[in-house]
């Protein structure tokens, strides 16, 4: 059984009256600066057994009349070309993408803001493709000597030459497709055009890791350490909050970093700065809505191994440097776990030792663990998967749920006319076989309907999936890891 760990629904009631308080800090209006993700947030669900991947747009949901989006990208990634990897897509698609689901939700999109921008054509073609799709776009420009040079800065020279965006309502939530979107920059420049036009407005920080009234090393923490591995982000005790209120809390390399320099920039911009700290300016009560400390310390343990993997991965496909994968063996060391501690592992490993080709092992949320391996007409993904359906619907392991007279034309189709050189099954191929079976088979019935009972199973394979498989097993919700090997030594693979 799935223990939870987190109250969500007291998460929700607790966040959205901080922000509301916030709001009533600053009078006319407030800069909310969004860190990590608005939806979708399955880091936070993964290590707060009981949030919901969707809290945070639920809990400004509570506040939706008073809010409207505005989403800043910089410049130099639209030139770049560059992706969120999680969904492949890059980052103008994503901005188009979160623009249609905040609009689904019901929430105004105000517009969008082209952080860093020098003209970039490829940023100009996106404005053009915005302004055709009824979209307002503003321009900020790379400022000479920021963040250090605050007078520059907050100046007609600095901010004064960036677009002055037009805001309608009290609550302004500024988040990105991206980490170094911009989104603080954005804020302050607000800031500084709003004050010029008598406008009191204020800035906060919803970030919710690391999170500020957790230990340094609490599990959570470092779980969050071990996702930004590649940002080299770090968590520290945050000084400025020490010395003005001698209390300890956790706060992250970069924000203590700027904290002096956007002190700086408040004072000139307000008179006078709000915040003594940069554990002031956040307004996350994730920390208080913890119910099980055992429980999440666990969780935290089992994400921080999952992305160890996952560095291991990208490793070998060359898109991380190798000290990513020294700093995670560290955070690992200091809490005294490895990859024995995932209990999928080994499983998967045996089976490939005893068949000489690719395992796979999934656990089950009642700790069962199934195995698969690589026959003639399945691969180990699509095996396990088979496998673990049976083992929830109570149906012997030996019996066949998919005929191979559905199976053998499937095959046919992939050889013949598809171009494909591999004849055994994809996860998605076998579930579309057992969805045809299930028609006339009782069995394949009962295999289907337990497709939901798979949301946060584990699973480890003795290779790197492939493209197809990762991407059912994820709509699945079941959490992969895999051994940083190719399957085939071919340079090219289509799958």
């Amino acid at each position: 059984m799935n223990v939870i760990g987190f109250d969500n629904e007291k998460y929700l009631e607790m966040q959205s009256a901080k922000i509301a308080e916030r709001i009533e800090q600053f009078g006319d209006k407030l800069y909310l600066e969004f860190g990590g993700k608005l939806f979708d947030d399955y880091h936070a669900s993964r290590v707060l057994p009981g949030f919901m991947p969707d809290s945070k747009i639920k809990m400004l949901s509570q506040l939706k009349d008073k809010a409207e989006i505005l989403i800043a990208i910089n410049a130099n990634h639209i030139q770049k070309n560059k992706t969120r990897s999680d969904l492949d897509i890059t980052y103008e698609t994503e901005v188009l993408r979160l623009i249609d689901i905040f609009r689904g939700q019901g929430f105004y999109v105000g517009s969008v803001v082209l952080t860093c921008f020098q003209s970039q054509p490829s940023a100009e073609t996106f404005e053009k493709r915005l302004n055709s799709l009824g979209i307002k776009v503003y321009k900020h420009y790379q400022i000479e000597g920021y963040p250090s040079e605050v007078e520059n800065i907050i100046s007609d020279n600095g901010f004064g030459r960036n677009d002055y965006v037009i805001t309608t309502r009290p609550l302004v939530v500024v988040t990105a497709p991206g980490p170094g979107s911009g989104k603080m920059a954005t804020c302050l420049s607000q800031l500084y055009h709003e004050y010029k036009h008598g406008i009191k407005a204020g800035y906060a920080k919803y970030e919710t890791f690391p999170v500020w009234n957790l230990p340094l090393n609490h599990p959570v923490n470092i779980a969050y350490e071990s996702a930004t591995a590649d940002l080299a982000d770090m968590n520290m005790i945050d000084p400025f909050h020490l010395e003005a209120y001698g209390e300890m809390t956790v706060n992250y390399n970069r924000d203590v970093e700027i904290f002096p320099v956007l002190s700086a920039m408040l004072k000139k911009i307000m008179d006078k700065s709000p915040y003594k700290s940069p554990t002031d300016m956040g307004v996350n009560m994730a920390g208080k809505c913890i119910i099980n400390d055992q429980v999440v310390r666990e969780a935290s343990k089992q994400e921080i191994i999952r992305r160890y993997y996952s560095v291991l991965v990208e490793v070998k496909k060359g898109k991380l440097p190798k000290e990513t994968v020294s700093k995670i063996e560290l955070l690992m060391s200091k809490l005294g776990i490895s990859t024995a501690d995932r209990t999928v592992v080994k499983p998967a490993l045996d089976k490939e030792m005893a068949t000489g080709l690719p395992g796979c092992a999934l656990s089950l949320s009642d700790g069962r663990i199934v195995v698969g391996k690589t026959g003639e007409l399945l691969g180990a993904s699509a095996s396990v998967l088979l496998n673990a359906l049976k083992a929830l619907g109570g149906i012997p392991k030996e019996t066949d749920v998919i005929s191979s007279t559905v199976i053998e034309p499937v095959q046919r189709l992939k050889l013949e006319h598809m171009g494909s050189v591999n004849p055994r099954l994809h996860t998605d191929e076998v579930l579309i076989c057992l969805a045809v079976s299930a028609v006339t088979d009782p069995n394949a019935k009962i295999a289907m309907e337990q497709l939901g009972k798979l949301k946060g199973a584990q699973l480890h394979s003795s290779v790197v999936l492939s493209h197809v498989d990762s991407k059912t097993f994820k709509k699945l919700g079941i959490d992969v890891t895999c051994e940083p090997k190719r399957q085939t030594q071919k340079l090219y693979n289509a799958n």
